[in-house]
């Protein structure tokens, strides 16, 4: 394949294509999952405001609901399907949910591909050898291995700004985003010397990759994650502190840095 690019007989794109589904073969579930303590789950006994608030902030689709425990998974709840709910409150939310289909670690990529076709499901919930959540799987995570990452109105192209302005007055910004270009933007002068992104230098100063619905305090900004995907911080949602602003870079430097909390 190959040599049959280096020749113009078939393009890059091809030749990684079907790189990718030869790769298929030799991968598992548990290989391209989503490990259980990052996914976003709903619980059966949140009040419908939660349950609500939950989805808007994630933004996913589909989310598997839990009872009890999050190892108990009892079903998936279609975003579209609990607005329902909404126009109609003596609906019972189990009534709501679709059955969740169950795969093992070492459930071969395209066995499980050609399952998501034939059953119209769109993810599966990952169990280890003892019968416990290990993860979940889309087909979206099948097909990236495929395709390569399919990107969504959250990615940004090659030389796109890594920090937009929301309408609300706070700033949408890009995990991989230049700390040069935060510190342009928002007049700070935060550490560029051990770390190249703004995800980065969040992940320093909390110890670790932020969860979504995270919040941190960094250099007077507080940053709440919006998406994320992979192990990496997609968005973080970035707004000043009170009486910081963006042409005080001192006062900001001065503002005292308070622990994490959940938005």
């Amino acid at each position: 394949m190959a040599d049959a690019e280096h020749r113009s007989l078939i393009e890059p794109d091809t030749r990684r294509m079907v790189e990718g589904v030869l790769r298929l073969s030799d991968k598992t579930a548990g290989d391209v999952m989503v490990a259980a303590p990052r996914m976003d789950v709903l619980d059966l006994a949140q009040p419908f405001d939660e349950l609500l608030e939950a989805v808007i902030r994630t933004a996913h689709s589909r989310f598997p609901v839990v009872e009890d425990t999050r190892d108990n998974i009892i079903g998936i709840l279609m975003a579209k399907d609990l607005i329902k709910r909404q126009r109609a409150p003596e609906l019972n939310l189990r009534a709501l949910l679709r059955p969740a289909v169950f795969v093992p670690e070492s459930k071969a990529l395209t066995e499980l591909l050609r399952e998501f076709r034939s059953n119209r499901n769109h993810m599966a919930i990952v169990i280890d050898e003892f019968g416990q959540t290990a993860g979940l799987v889309t087909i979206e995570d099948v097909l990236e291995e495929i395709v390569g990452e399919i990107e969504d109105e959250f990615d940004i192209a090659d030389g796109e700004s890594a920090v937009y302005t929301l309408a609300d007055g706070s700033y949408r910004v890009a995990g991989d985003g230049p700390i040069t270009e935060v510190n342009r933007v928002f007049g700070l002068n935060l550490p560029e010397g051990d770390f190249e992104t703004i995800g980065g230098l969040v992940a320093h100063e909390l110890g670790r990759v932020p969860r979504r619905g995270e919040s941190v305090e960094v250099g007077g900004l507080r940053f709440v994650v919006m998406l994320a995907r992979g192990g990496a911080v997609r968005w973080f949602r970035v707004t000043r502190w009170p009486g910081v602003s963006v042409s005080d870079p001192a006062a900001a430097a001065e503002r005292p840095q308070g622990p994490p909390t959940n938005a």
